[in-house]
């Protein structure tokens, strides 16, 4: 399929009237509803703003191809819009975006769709192509330049590979990118290393992972010639098979960015050699351009595993937690018996879901740091705390425990030839894995249970005045970075809290994660002069997504304005918290928002509570934030951008 039978006439905008990121993003999908693409705009949206919030889609060099994957798209398509002055749109190299490609992609789209999407972020990389599409007059225009330039590509693809080998006289690298949504960045960062290769003298076959499936894939041969290997991907990769070899990490955009580095490093030597079995993924065999090292790499790491943990466990968490708030409702409110489907549901969340929440945080803890041979020694340890007791407190232990030992030992037994390689990773790493992490674990136990009955019981002491400050911490971290760390480890507490028996602090975390976004909407409703119109139509999503409890509606309004926004959504829910906390609101239902509303304890006051903090938020944004200039003239245009930015 060619590009120009996903861009046409209808998905086109020359010149966009935004001049703000989320504008943009607001623009474009708007032009793609209206030539009938999507069945969900504001589903759309969502996805496009989980994208950039994983890393910006403003790849530098003026261009930004904001893109995703959802069933809100009907029909694959690509809305371009123009922007001749720039729009600051987060672009890796700080400068303004001037070209966008919004490329929309269906659950069901086939290979065919896939491959044109993909084809597009990699005729981007010409910058003589951009100046084209920069100076085109017309859509007829732009449409000629991407078919010629399409057709110039396709004929670079199906001409013969020149000289695979240069007999060992170049250095031979090889690599492999990736990105969460496998459409862009996958194929751009391995155009970006192609080139510079290219340019440098150097031979380099890079395998892709994108959402057409593995392409390129490195054979034996290739990984057993390379010099080097360079992973240049945000999503896992399998790196068993670079066993010896050195490696270096980085994210995917480092690929796009600055590629020469990545190459000059690996021609350096200046590598770790990996050993298999998720020693590239632990962290601590990171290349510096992965992002750092010392305590502040050591640092990031740690959190990259447990959150692995969190996120794995949240499915449990939710649907088991659900289920068993349910199960109240099956409860006669005069002989306290449950009836026989509300024991179904509670065996089903409490008996079943909820059992698996220790083991399977410790498991994927492990996991991250050490892949498949630590996941076993994880779970196990995982267990082991969950029934003795040790609650989350001891899974955690056990999943570092458990990664770091398997870790130790593949390296203690890398004196075995790679013929017994197999072996090690299916009998000796998860024999010995499963042994030592028990072995300790077995030990531990009565003090981690002591810890953790220890922290219970000063929760339940606390008196009224300590437990609204602690209200307060949890409600104000949910909104500090809605979703981020700060706001996960609220969250992970409040989880830990249900699951030890004490409902009121993840009342609290709730209520505080539920007023930033409908603190937001209730602003753009009774304070429209503060925002734009784009800000105002994207406000009232944000009713629906703060009554459902996802924070990140906010984040798009936190980051065009952080310095009025953040102080405000931390303001309100901080208060929220605080005032669940002091009201006594308690929820054994760890998600769901005003869906599970009924199954607080002290519902209407909760309620209160969430709508007072909404009410500080909105209120805070209404004194702070300043009016909107009325829409610029293309006289002024200029200008008013220039004092925005300001």
């Amino acid at each position: 399929m060619k590009i120009t039978e996903l861009l046409k006439k209808e998905t086109m905008v020359l010149e966009l009237a935004s001049t703000s990121k989320e504008a943009v993003m607001e623009e474009l999908a708007e032009t793609l509803d209206k030539a009938g693409h999507l069945n969900d705009r504001a589903s759309f949206l969502e996805a496009i703003r989980e994208r950039e919030s994983q890393s910006s889609t403003g790849i530098g060099e003026g261009v930004a191809i904001p893109h995703a994957k959802t069933a809100a798209v009907t029909e694959p398509a690509i809305v371009f819009g123009r922007s001749q002055e720039g729009i600051d749109y987060d672009a890796l190299d700080g400068q303004p975006s001037h070209l966008f490609f919004m490329i929309a992609a269906s659950e069901g789209a086939n290979q065919t769709h896939l491959q044109a999407l993909s084809r597009l972020s990699t005729l981007l990389m010409d910058e003589d192509f951009r100046q084209v599409l920069l100076k085109a007059s017309s859509k007829e225009d732009i449409l000629k330049a991407v078919d010629a330039k399409e057709k110039e590509k396709l004929a670079e693809e199906d001409a013969p590979e020149a000289q695979e080998s240069s007999g060992g006289t170049r250095p031979y690298f090889i690599a492999v990118t990736g990105c969460p949504t496998g459409i862009a960045h996958t194929y751009m960062a391995a155009d970006g290393l192609k080139d510079a290769a290219k340019e440098l003298g150097y031979e380099i076959k890079v395998e892709t992972n994108g959402s057409d499936g593995v392409k390129s894939r490195l054979t034996e041969e290739d990984i057993s010639r390379a010099d080097a290997v360079i992973i240049a991907a945000d999503t896992k990769v399998e790196t068993d098979r670079f066993d010896g070899k050195k490696l270096i990490n980085a994210p995917v955009t480092a690929g796009i960015r600055r590629p020469k580095e990545l190459l000059e490093q690996a021609n350096r030597g200046d590598a770790p050699v990996h050993r298999g079995s998720g020693s590239s993924t632990s962290g601590e065999e990171a290349s510096s351009s992965g992002g750092g090292g010392g305590l502040r790499g050591a640092g990031q790491a740690i959190y990259k595993h447990l959150m692995s943990g969190v996120s794995n466990m949240l499915p449990f968490v939710v649907g088991g937690g659900i289920l068993i708030a349910l199960s109240f409702f099956f409860e006669d409110p005069v002989s306290g018996e449950i009836s026989p489907f509300g024991q179904i549901l509670s065996e089903i969340g409490g008996a079943n879901a909820f059992f698996l929440l220790v083991p399977v945080l410790a498991g994927f803890i492990a996991y991250s740091i050490a892949d498949r041979p630590g996941f076993a020694a994880g779970m196990v340890g995982g267990l082991m705390a969950g029934t003795g007791g040790a609650g989350f407190l001891g899974g955690i232990i056990a999943g570092f425990l458990g990664g770091y030992l398997v870790l130790g030992i593949r390296k203690l037994f890398s004196f075995m030839p790679k013929s017994l390689e197999g072996i090690k990773t299916i009998l000796v790493l998860p024999l010995l894995g499963i042994f030592s992490t028990g072995f300790l674990m077995y030990f531990l136990i009565v003090p981690l249970e002591a810890a953790q009955t220890g922290m219970v019981s000063w929760l339940d002491g606390l008196g009224t005045g300590n437990i609204v400050f602690l209200g307060i911490l949890l409600g104000g971290m949910m909104a500090v970075d809605m979703g981020g760390p700060i706001n996960k480890a609220a969250f992970a507490f409040g989880i830990a809290m249900i699951e030890a028996g004490n409902f009121a602090p993840h009342a609290a975390v709730m209520a505080g994660g539920m007023v930033p976004p409908l603190g937001i909407a209730l602003a753009t409703t009774f304070f429209r002069k503060k925002f734009t119109k784009e800000e105002q139509d994207s406000g009232r999503t944000n009713y629906v997504l703060g009554a459902s409890f996802i924070t990140e509606g906010a984040i798009p309004f936190a980051a065009a304005d952080p310095v009025r926004v953040i102080p405000s959504i931390i303001a309100g829910s901080a208060v929220a918290g605080g005032l669940s906390m002091l009201f006594g609101a308690a929820t054994e239902a760890p998600h769901g928002g005003v869906f599970v509303l009924l199954l607080v304890e002290n519902w209407p006051l909760y309620l209160l509570a969430i709508v007072i903090g909404a009410a500080v938020t909105a209120v805070l944004l209404g004194i702070l934030k300043k009016d909107k200039a009325a829409p610029a003239t293309p006289k002024t245009k200029s200008s008013g951008k220039k004092s925005a930015a300001a």
